[in-house]
């Protein structure tokens, strides 16, 4: 049976939802993100797209390119329920989605054109939402993941596309090779590079000239542009969770020892959700005394990854919780509500040097381990009792707090 798989993408996610809670931003330039000089673009609307300004961007950067903006500093918890409102019409209507971000989604509707027509009723669940939520919303229609993905970046803005059977390498030729999912800056300038504009180019080049290119990412890539991607369709689970706990061998009364405990080990669950691209909705501690009562409180957030977020929210969960003054048995934290995402949701509050430094802590983590970077309160913190997914650490490197 042939498949069909629908990609589903809220367009300008945060700007749509700022203009339906406030309908006078209609058809206004918007940034949304740190309002500081210092702060980051989370999201933009089309109209700033011409002035070159695109998310990511400083926002100092894209108040000069487009003054006129209307800045907003955006609220996470907003967005979360939105998001949240979309998901459910979607679980409601399709048995098997993935939810890849906080506002794009995978469902499969393979063996539906033999019901009912798989666009028609791609078009319907499109439509409900935009009925139910008020947000602008697109999908692409395909066989696959990749091309999917592709057709709803080419319907957009609030449009659809279904690409036919057989016509995956013809729609994907005459794009340009940035639209190829996994191509980023860097690969993009080396392709440039080599005299590359076209997917049709790439299409034409044997896969081995990819490969010498571009290492095995090069295979991929050149499987992408000929419309080929047997990635499955994952389903969507909210209780997906990671966790460690620490039992001690010795019954403590230490809150300092406690704390630098949870903070080492929210660091490294942090880390965690970052290199397997997830973020988390759901925090919990539990503590479990010398008496063997053991207690739980748990505290919904908006989707994050992020040490300086979940730390603080860890610890007031612990403050809360830890009011016994008895010796501690075991504490733990778990992460739950998992979705597939990375750092964008927490850029209303970052500045550009804050995201430059998670990713040069993650990349020395990526290369000597996860403890190789730890905040001086985290360090010599032995924080590994039961873990998903431990990793052996290095000699680490310290992080103390500037004094302002």
């Amino acid at each position: 049976m042939q498949k069909t798989v629908l990609h589903l993408d809220l367009d300008t996610f945060f700007v749509s939802v700022e203009r339906r809670l406030d309908n006078r931003l209609e058809n206004k330039p918007i940034l949304v993100g740190g309002l500081s000089d210092r702060g980051v673009v989370a999201a933009c609307s089309y109209e700033t797209r011409g002035f070159g300004v695109h998310s990511g961007m400083p926002m100092k950067m894209a108040k000069e390119l487009c003054p006129e903006a209307v800045q907003i500093r955006g609220n996470a918890g907003t967005y979360s329920k939105h998001s949240d409102e979309v998901t459910e019409i979607i679980k409601e209507k399709v048995p098997l989605f993935e939810k890849s971000s906080i506002d794009e989604f995978y469902a499969d509707l393979t063996g539906m054109d033999r019901f009912f027509g798989s666009y028609k009723y791609a078009s319907e669940i499109r439509q409900k939402i935009i009925n139910e939520t008020g947000l602008p919303i697109s999908f692409g229609l395909s066989i696959n993941k990749v091309v999917s993905k592709v057709a709803t970046g080419q319907a957009k803005p609030n449009n659809q596309l279904k690409i036919d059977y057989g016509l995956e390498k013809t729609f994907l030729a005459p794009l340009s090779i940035k639209k190829i999912p996994m191509v980023g800056d860097k690969t993009y300038q080396i392709l440039r590079n080599l005299g590359l504009r076209q997917v049709r180019t790439v299409q034409e080049m044997p896969m081995d000239v990819m490969q010498r290119v571009l290492g095995k990412n090069g295979a991929v890539i050149w499987r992408r542009a000929n419309g080929i991607d047997h990635t499955p369709v994952i389903p969507f689970c909210e209780r997906k969770s990671i966790s460690t706990e620490r039992t001690f061998d010795k019954d403590t009364i230490d809150v300092v020892k406690l704390r630098g405990i949870l903070i080492a080990m929210t660091e490294n669950l942090a880390y965690q959700l970052r290199r397997g691209e997830k973020l988390t909705a759901c925090i919990t501690v539990k503590i479990r005394y010398s008496d063997f009562n053991t207690y739980s409180k748990q505290l919904r957030i908006p989707y994050t990854s992020a040490d300086h977020i979940l730390i603080p929210k860890i610890l007031e969960l612990f403050r809360i919780l830890y009011n016994r003054r008895l010796l501690v048995r075991l504490i733990g934290i778990r992460f739950g509500h998992l979705v597939s995402g990375n750092y964008q949701i927490n850029l209303f509050e970052d500045t550009e040097e804050a995201l430059n430094l998670y990713q040069a802590m993650d990349h020395i983590r990526n290369r000597y381990g996860d403890k190789s970077v730890v905040r001086a309160s985290a360090m010599g913190k032995n924080t590994i009792g039961r873990m998903h997914n431990p990793f052996n650490g290095q000699p680490p490197i310290v992080l103390a707090r500037r004094k302002q």
